[in-house]
């Protein structure tokens, strides 16, 4: 029994160190809206539709009367791993869906419009195969990560808008891992964990001219204290190498907390209208992922030979998206889109987990919507490329095992919004 205390000690330091990874890049999410997501989330500085109250909430002004947009982003994630010695293994859990909210209101003969946003800024999961040769390290995970985002925005002048807003934030984490070498799917160690937190996002956006606009975006860091518990469990006796005895069945639960940073988000752009019927656009957008240093995990119940406080060194870097956009509009109310992005990875080698597959990615959309004076929709296709990334010198688990290996990543998604002017 004391070497699998032994094990629980290093199983949940390494555990603790997916859950932050599974808020990385591979799990940030900034696809918010069909018509944004078909010109490559280059929408900063254009912010026409509801869905500015992510994106720049400054863009309300635009809008009149009360509009009301729902959409979802449907999304297939297949992320595969080889390791060093050739064998190649599929992430199993590959379809997920994110469902969005907005809804704006412009007062009469005022500059003020007001807005209220639900939808999810990261989230999306992995699972992976128990044969693996990092079941130690990690197996699968799930994150939620949910806003409500109440906002208001000021035209100071004709060219010239603001708007700041509240976010409510509400995360669940549920993140698992093997114990013991070579595999066998009798044990694991589990983590879950929820809490809320409260930011705030801000917006600027300026028309110098009919033909150019820029658009800048904040979105505040926030730290959520996730309360939950840990799991440790071998449900059958089993020998352990590098140990020949038999692990006798265990169970050990225990209250856990911990505090978990979420980075600061800005966005600038520019927007170049040469006619009418064009808009094209250039985005930078930065996540300050360096933020994310050391995190203490906190248990209730001290096991022998595991810390109850586990600082955790986790090194994240900055990363950014550069975004570019196109659309065509049309005299019958139809409009065409197409946009381009390369996003930059931001888990060194040394810290890498496999729950984020995290790696540089390219995404290619197009997308093309309707609008009347009381109805309007968007549909948008989006293909996302992740060249091979060789991951090596990453920390092993307590058997020994490691992350190393190569990484690819492909994707394939389709958004769809429905909005009404009423």
């Amino acid at each position: 029994m004391k070497h699998s205390k032994k094990y629980l000690g290093f199983a949940v330091s390494v555990l603790s160190c997916v859950a932050i990874s599974a808020c990385g890049a591979a799990f940030d999410l900034p696809d918010q809206d069909a018509f944004a997501i078909g010109r490559g989330m280059a929408f900063v500085a254009t912010a026409d539709n509801p869905s500015a109250i992510y994106y720049n909430p400054a863009g309300i002004t635009q809008l009149q009367g009360d509009n009301l947009r729902l959409g979802i982003y449907g999304i297939s994630i297949n992320t595969t791993y080889k390791s060093p010695n050739g064998t190649s293994y599929d992430n199993q859990d590959k379809l997920h869906g994110v469902p969005q909210f907005y809804y704006t209101h412009s007062l009469e003969k005022t500059p003020l419009s007001f807005g209220l946003g639900v939808y999810s800024t990261y989230g999306l999961g992995s699972q992976w195969p128990q044969d693996t040769g990092f079941r130690t390290v990690s197996t699968q995970g799930q994150i939620t990560y949910e806003t409500f985002n109440p906002v208001i925005a000021w035209q100071i002048v004709p060219s010239l808008s603001v708007g700041a807003g509240l976010t409510l934030n509400y995360c669940r984490l549920d993140l698992q891992q093997g114990l013991f070498w070579p595999t066998q799917p009798f044990d694991g160690f589990e983590f879950k964990g929820s809490g809320w937190a409260v930011g705030y996002n801000l917006g600027v956006l300026w028309k110098p001219d009919e033909k150019i606009s820029f658009g800048i975006s904040f979105r505040s860091p926030t730290s959520i204290n996730l309360s939950g518990n840990t799991t440790a469990y071998n449900a059958v006796a089993t020998p352990s190498p590098p140990f020949p005895a038999v692990i006798p069945p265990f169970s050990q639960p225990s209250s856990a907390s911990a505090k978990f940073p979420f980075p600061l988000n800005m966005i600038a752009g520019v927007s170049y209208r040469p006619t009418p019927k064009w808009n094209l656009e250039f985005n930078a957008d930065y996540t300050d992922w360096n933020t994310v240093g050391t995190v203490i995990v906190n248990q209730s119940t001290p096991f022998a030979l595991l810390p109850v406080n586990i600082p955790l060194t986790l090194n994240w870097e900055s990363s950014w998206y550069y975004e570019f956009g196109a659309t065509r509009y049309f005299d019958n109310g139809w409009h065409v889109s197409a946009g381009y992005i390369f996003n930059e990875n931001s888990v060194p080698d040394k810290n890498y987990q496999p729950l984020v597959g995290d790696l540089d990615r390219h995404f290619l959309s197009i997308g093309t919507g309707f609008k009347s004076k009381r109805f309007d929709f968007d549909i948008a296709y989006q293909f996302g490329y992740g060249p091979p990334r060789t991951v090596s010198g990453s920390t092993p688990s307590a058997s020994g095992q490691t992350a190393d290996g190569q990484y690819k990543f492909i994707s394939n998604a389709i958004a769809a919004s429905v909005g009404w002017n009423f």
